[in-house]
């Protein structure tokens, strides 16, 4: 099987706390969450980007151009955000060159978006300076964040994140399962140290009354 370079974008979105979710709701709960989230990913491609793949709580997207596969990635971040009772999405990107073998992508492009997705905070869409110059005089309104040194990268990586009304709405995750929570809505809050901390559902409320140190580390 012969490999093609093409130039392109490679987008990385994972769900934040997935394992605790799982942990906390079980492995039926999680399932159907991320079936659920790979119907949101395909549905949000745009402008031609492609799924690649799916690799267990994440999601691989090729897109033609910076700018599709930073569409993508929002308009990803957003149906998340619009789910009820579920973990956020961290997203990273990069542009370069890819090696298309098959359906599959591979190459420092595919690494390096890896890498930026998993130094993405919950909610964040972190992507590079490749990215951020192809996508001058956009939509797009980007925050540098400085350079940062990625394991196996030998030079370092300026970070710049996508900023915009979603990235900056007011949240709580529940310290227990990890989904995000509307403090206004919250059926259940606790009161520790001098924070609130607001939950899912009564069985994380108990699960952290009883053992509160023990997630607090995990926040």
């Amino acid at each position: 099987m012969s490999d093609e370079q093409i130039d392109g974008a490679i987008l990385f979105g994972d769900l934040s706390g997935f394992t605790a979710l799982t942990e906390a709701h079980g492995d039926t709960t999680a399932v159907e969450l991320l079936q659920r989230f790979y119907a949101l990913a395909s549905a949000a491609l745009c402008d031609g980007a492609r799924l690649v793949k799916t690799i267990g709580d994440a999601v691989m997207v090729f897109a033609p151009t910076p700018t599709a596969a930073m569409r993508t990635a929002r308009l990803l971040r957003h149906a998340v955000h619009l789910e009820q009772r579920w973990p956020s999405l961290r997203s990273g990107l990069h542009a370069g060159p890819v090696i298309e073998r098959g359906a599959d992508s591979f190459g420092a492009t595919v690494n390096l978006a890896s890498r930026v997705a998993a130094q993405a905070s919950p909610g964040q869409i972190l992507c590079t300076r490749a990215v951020v110059r192809a996508l001058t005089a956009t939509e797009f309104v980007f925050r540098p964040l400085g350079e940062v040194r990625f394991k196996n990268v030998l030079e370092a990586c300026e970070v710049f994140e996508l900023v915009d009304g979603e990235s900056s709405s007011m949240v709580e995750v529940d310290p227990v399962c990890r989904m995000r929570v509307d403090p206004f809505k919250a059926s259940h809050h606790f009161r520790f140290e001098g924070a609130t901390y607001f939950f899912c559902s009564a069985r994380c409320a108990t699960a952290f009354a009883a053992t509160p140190r023990r997630f607090i580390r995990l926040t």
